[in-house]
């Protein structure tokens, strides 16, 4: 669990350092397609791609199966 939050943490500041927005970083990644449908649902893309600051905890995949 360890690892996972600091490979979580880690992709999200090199999402931001590269000025991708949230959704545009889940997407790429390919391992959160559940999370971004559910972004995509609640009308939320908008908004996150947005000027921000935004903190998203992304569970991947597995952890919805």
């Amino acid at each position: 669990m360890k690892k996972f939050l600091i490979a979580a943490a880690m992709s999200i500041s090199v999402g931001a350092a590269s000025a991708a927005d949230i959704v545009d970083t889940a997407k790429t990644a390919g391992t959160f397609n559940t999370l971004v449908t559910a972004i995509d649902a609640a009308g939320l893309v908008d908004t996150l791609k947005g000027p921000g600051p935004f903190t998203v905890f992304a569970p991947t995949d597995a952890a919805f199966a």
